[in-house]
C-alpha cells in the first residue's frame, strides 16, 4: 500500500486505498464471502487497519483471515466506502441462489451500515464465466438480478473488475503462480480453475464497451474515486514518549544523562584529553536535540541498560552509531570513538536530516527477553516486530516453474544448478554469466519454456516471514500507523509493512539482533570468574582488557583464529598470516580489508606491503596536512571515514558536508561529482594545496570511496575479535567449552572445534551421565566435558532431569539404577539408547551392545 501510494502520487495519480476483504460466512465457514472496504479519508483507513488486525488476531479459519458483520457495528464505519463483492458477496450469493428476500434484506443491512456509501458490484466477465461451487451457474446471472434489487431499493451499482494480472499474455503465469501455491500441475485437467483470461487491467475503452448499456455504472466508479481522498503523511517519524523526571524536558534529561555517563567514563579511561570528550560531547548533543532524537537516545540506552542489568549481553557497537560519543556516555556503545577517530556524522548528519538507526547486537539467549521488556514498558499494543516478504529468486522460482510444469525433479535440478550462487542474481543476468545455461536456452525448446516461465514469476512475493531483528515501538496503538498480521493461532505479531514502509508511515524501527559471539564470551568468562571466585580473585571484566596483549598478537600471527569472531575463515586466516597484526588498529583493518572490492583491487597488497615496508620510500601520505588522518592505515584510504576527514582538513568541508559527498562518491551520480569537484578543488587550493594535487587526491578518494568501509562498525568488530582472541589465548579451556557449546547443535562445527581442541592440547572427555552437564563445561586444566545436550537425540528437558536427579541424590550406579530413578516419559527410550550410543554409561564398565541388551529390562524396572 506504502510503495503504490507513493508511486501513484509521484506519477500524479491519484491512489485508491483499501482491501478486498474475506467475510465470514457463519452458516458455511468453508464458503466466505468478499466485501470490499475503500478509505475516504484518514477516518476510514484507521478503521480498515482495524479490521485487518482482528480478521488476522481473532479470526483466522484454515488460513484465511476473515472479518465478522458484527464488526461493523462495535466500531462504526465512518470513512468507508462499501461495494457488495458482486457475485461472491452475500448479496450475490443469495441473489444467485434465487433468495431475493434474503438478498434484498442483506442489501438493506449494509445500506443501513453504510448510509449513502454502500454500492452494489457488478462484474462481466464474458459469457463462458461460471460462478464456483457444485451449483455452478453463469455470472452473468447476477448482473440483472443486482440491477434489479439496484432499483428496488435505490442502491446505486457500480461496474468493477477482478483484476488478477495486468496483461492479457500473463494469464499463463499467473496460472503458474496459483498452481504452485496449490501444490497443482499446470495441465492437469482436473485442477480447479478460479480464475478466467479475461482477469487483466482493462482500459477505460473496454470497460465501457462492455457496459454500454448501464453508462451510470461507468459512472459511479469515477463518483467512488473523487469521494476517496484519503492522505497520507508519509516520512514524519513519530517517537515514543520516553518517561523522563517530572520537571525535566526530555533533552534535559538526555543532557544530564550523557554528561553523568561521560564522567564516569573519562574516570576508567585516565589520561585522556577531558576538555576534548565535554567540547565532542555538546557539539553531539546540540544536533541530537536540535533534530529532535533525544527520546530515541534515551530509549535506546534505556533498553541497554535493562539488558545489561539483567544478564543480557550487548555488543559494543555496530554500524555508524559506534562513532557517537552520546551513545558512548549513555552505555549504548562500548568503544571510545575519540581515540579511534570515529565520526558523528557518519552516524547522525545535521546537513542531512534522516532517522538515526542504533542496530544492538544482544547474546542469542537474551534477545527475546528485551524485546518483552520493551513491550512490557511502552504496552503491547504499541511494540511490534516487523513482516518480511519472501519473494521468488532465481534458482527457487526455476524449481517451482519446474514442478507446476511436470519436468522431473533431476532435469530441473541440472538447470537450477547452473544458476550462479550470487546474492541477489536475476535469471537475465544467469543467461548472461553462465555460458551453458545461454546454449540451452538458445538450443532447448523445454528449457526455454522452463526459464520464460520461471522470469514470468521471478521477484513475486511468496511469503510473510519475520525481520531477524526489526521491532517497532509506536507513540500510540500501532493500528494507527499500520494493520497487523499473525498466522492462525494468534502469535508471533507482526507488521503488515515491511521495514521500509514501517518507517515511511512514521514509525520508528528500532533492530534488536542476536549475536552468538556475545553468548560465547559470557559464557566462558562466567566460567572463568566461577573459578576465580573460589579461588578469592577479583573477577575478570571482559570491558578492562588490555589492548596490547602480547600472547594475543601472538596467536593472531600464528593463525590461529578458528573460533576467533570474524577471524576464522580460510581466506581470512590468509590475510592475517600475510598481514602479521601486531596492534588493534591491524585488527580494525582486517575487517574492513576483507571485503571483494580491496581483495580484487589490489588495495590489501599494497596495504601489506606498506606495513610491513616492501615499498620504495617513505609512505605518501598525499599531503603533510593528512598523515594524521592515513597513518593508522599506512597512507591508504580504507576507511568513509578518511574520505570524510580529507575532505574537512584539505578542502575545509563541514563534516556534515564532508558525508554528502561520501554519499556523492558512493552513488557515482556525474552531475553531483563534477559539483563536488569543483567544491572539493576549490576549497582546496584557498588552502594552498596546487590545484593539480587537489584533483589528484579527489580521483584518488573517488576511487577508493567505492571500496571504503564503515571504521565505526569496524573498530566495534574488531574489539569482540580481540575480546575472542584474547579468551582463546590466556582461558583456552573455557573459551573452546563456550565455543562448542553454542555450536552444539551442529554436528560438523562440534567436530572442526574439536579438532581445534585436539590441535590446543586440549582433551575433549566424552559425555558422562554423572558428569556432563547439558553444555560443555571445564572439567580441569586442558581438559572440556563433553554436554550431553551436544547429543542428538537428547533435548533440553532429559538433560535437565538427569542432572537436577544427580545433584539432589548423588550419581547413577547402574543404567539400572538410572532408569528407576529417572521420569520415563521424560528420559524415554530413544534419549537412552542416545546416551548409551554416544558413550554416556562407558565409565560404568559395561561395553555398549551389553548396555543395549539390558535396556528393555532396566526400563520394566524402572516403570515398576
Amino acid at each position: 500500500m506504502v510503495k503504490f501510494y507513493k508511486e501513484a502520487r509521484g506519477n500524479g495519480v491519484k491512489p485508491i486505498i483499501g482491501c478486498d476483504l474475506l467475510l465470514s460466512n457463519e452458516t458455511d465457514r468453508d464458503n466466505s464471502f468478499r466485501l470490499l472496504l475503500l478509505a475516504q479519508n484518514h477516518e476510514g483507513y484507521l478503521r480498515l487497519c482495524e479490521l485487518l488486525t482482528r480478521a488476522y488476531r481473532s479470526n483466522q479459519y484454515r488460513g484465511r483471515a476473515e472479518v465478522m458483520k458484527s464488526w461493523f457495528e462495535d466500531i462504526g464505519t465512518g470513512g468507508l466506502i462499501a461495494l457488495s463483492g458482486a457475485h461472491q458477496g452475500d448479496v450475490g450469493q443469495a441473489l444467485i441462489a434465487g433468495q431475493e428476500d434474503n438478498a434484498r434484506r442483506l442489501a438493506q443491512d449494509w445500506a443501513q451500515l453504510f448510509p449513502g456509501r454502500f454500492y452494489l458490484e457488478v462484474q462481466r466477465l464474458g459469457p463462458q464465466a461460471m460462478t464456483a461451487g457444485a451449483a455452478s451457474v453463469p455470472v452473468e446471472l447476477h448482473v440483472g438480478r443486482a440491477l434489479k434489487l439496484a432499483g428496488e431499493l435505490g442502491l446505486p451499482a457500480v461496474a468493477t473488475h477482478p483484476v488478477q494480472f495486468l496483461k492479457p499474455d500473463e494469464y499463463r503465469a499467473h496460472e503458474a503462480r496459483v498452481c504452485i501455491h496449490e501444490g497443482a500441475l499446470l495441465a492437469d485437467p482436473a485442477r480447479p480453475r478460479h480464475y478466467t483470461r479475461e482477469q487483466y487491467l482493462r482500459s477505460p475503452e473496454e470497460m465501457i464497451e462492455r457496459f454500454a448499456d448501464l453508462p451510470e455504472a461507468i459512472e459511479n466508479s469515477v463518483e467512488i474515486a473523487k469521494r476517496c481522498s484519503l492522505v497520507l503523511q508519509l516520512g514524519e517519524s513519530r517517537l515514543p514518549i520516553y518517561p523522563v523526571p517530572e520537571g525535566q524536558t526530555t533533552e534535559e534529561f538526555l543532557r544530564a544523562e550523557s554528561a553523568r555517563g561521560l564522567q564516569q567514563r573519562l574516570e576508567r579511561l585516565g589520561n585522556v584529553d577531558q576538555d576534548a570528550y565535554r567540547a565532542r560531547l555538546q557539539t553531539e548533543l546540540e544536533v541530537i536535540c536540535a533534530m529532535g532524537f533525544a527520546g530515541y537516545f534515551l530509549i535506546v540506552a534505556d533498553f541497554i541498560r535493562w539488558a545489561r542489568g539483567n544478564g543480557v549481553p550487548v555488543g559494543p557497537g555496530r554500524g555508524s552509531g559506534a562513532g557517537s560519543l552520546v551513545a558512548y556516555s549513555l552505555g549504548i556503545t562500548d568503544i571510545d570513538p575519540l581515540q579511534y577517530d570515529l565520526l558523528f556524522e557518519r552516524f547522525l548528519n545535521p546537513e542531512r536530516v534522516s532517522m538515526p538507526d542504533f542496530d544492538v547486537d544482544f547474546c542469542m539467549d537474551g534477545r527475546d527477553r528485551v524485546i518483552e521488556y520493551v513491550a512490557d514498558k511502552y504496552g503491547r499494543t504499541r511494540v511490534s516486530q516487523i513482516i518480511t516478504y519472501g519473494t521468488m529468486a532465481a534458482k527457487a522460482v526455476v524449481r517451482d516453474a519446474g514442478r507446476v510444469l511436470g519436468l522431473g525433479y533431476g532435469y530441473v535440478d541440472k538447470i537450477a544448478k547452473l544458476i550462479p550462487f550470487e546474492l541477489d542474481i536475476t535469471l537475465d543476468s544467469a543467461l548472461e554469466k553462465e555460458a551453458e545455461l545461454k546454449r540451452l536456452y538458445k538450443e532447448d525448446d523445454e528449457v526455454r519454456n522452463l526459464i520464460d516461465l520461471a522470469k514470468s514469476l521471478e521477484g513475486l512475493t511468496r511469503n510473510a516471514g519475520k525481520h531477524a531483528g526489526g521491532v517497532v515501538i509506536a507513540p500510540s496503538v500501532l493500528e494507527d500507523f499500520t494493520p497487523l498480521y499473525c498466522e492462525d493461532g494468534g502469535g508471533s505479531v507482526v507488521t503488515q509493512f515491511d521495514k521500509d514502509d514501517v518507517e515511511a508511515a512514521g514509525l520508528v524501527k528500532f533492530d534488536f539482533l542476536g549475536l552468538r559471539t556475545l553468548t560465547v564470551i559470557d559464557h566462558a568468562v562466567r566460567t572463568i570468574n566461577a573459578a576465580r571466585t573460589k579461588r578469592g580473585e577479583a573477577p575478570l571484566d571482559i570491558a578492562d582488557l588490555p589492548m596490547d596483549d602480547a600472547a594475543t598478537f601472538q596467536l593472531l600471527k600464528n593463525c590461529e583464529t578458528t573460533a576467533v569472531f570474524q577471524l576464522e575463515s580460510r581466506g581470512m586466516k590468509d590475510l592475517v598470516r600475510r598481514l602479521q597484526p601486531d596492534r588493534f588498529e591491524d585488527i580494525v583493518a582486517l575487517v574492513a580489508l576483507f571485503r571483494p572490492g580491496p581483495l580484487q583491487s589490489g588495495m590489501v597488497d599494497d596495504f601489506i606491503a606498506r606495513k610491513h615496508g616492501r615499498i620504495d620510500g617513505p609512505i605518501d601520505y598525499l599531503h603533510p596536512s593528512l598523515e594524521p588522518v592515513l597513518r593508522p592505515t599506512y597512507g591508504v584510504i580504507l576507511y568513509q571515514e578518511q574520505v570524510m576527514q580529507i575532505a574537512q582538513v584539505l578542502a575545509g568541508y563541514t563534516l556534515g558536508g564532508a558525508d554528502m559527498l561520501r554519499r556523492a562518491m558512493g552513488k557515482k551520480k556525474p552531475e553531483e561529482m563534477a559539483k563536488q569537484r569543483g567544491k572539493f578543488v576549490e576549497g582546496s587550493v584557498e588552502r594552498g594545496v596546487p590545484e593539480s594535487q587537489a584533483a589528484y587526491i579527489f580521483d584518488l578518494m573517488e576511487k577508493f570511496a567505492g571500496y571504503g568501509f564503515n571504521k565505526s562498525h569496524s573498530a566495534a568488530y574488531a574489539l569482540l575479535s580481540y575480546q575472542t582472541g584474547w579468551l582463546k589465548a590466556h582461558h583456552p579451556e573455557a573459551f573452546m567449552a563456550a565455543v562448542l557449546s553454542a555450536d552444539m547443535a551442529h554436528t560438523d562445527k562440534v567436530v572442526t572445534l574439536k579438532d581445534e581442541c585436539d590441535r590446543m592440547g586440549i582433551t575433549v572427555l566424552p559425555p558422562d551421565v554423572n558428569s556432563s552437564a547439558y553444555a560443555f563445561e571445564v572439567a580441569g586444566e586442558r581438559q572440556v566435558r563433553y554436554g550431553l545436550g551436544a547429543i542428538r537425540g537428547v533435548g533440553e528437558a532429559a538433560v535437565e532431569a538427569i542432572t537436577s536427579e544427580r545433584v539432589a541424590n548423588g550419581s547413577y550406579a547402574s543404567l539400572e539404577d538410572f532408569c528407576r530413578r529417572l521420569d520415563l516419559n521424560r528420559v524415554n527410550r530413544r534419549v537412552l539408547e542416545a546416551l548409551i550410543r554416544s558413550g554416556s554409561f562407558d565409565t560404568q564398565g559395561v561395553n555398549r551392545a551389553t548396555l543395549m541388551a539390558r535396556l528393555p529390562a532396566a526400563m520394566q524396572l524402572g516403570e515398576q
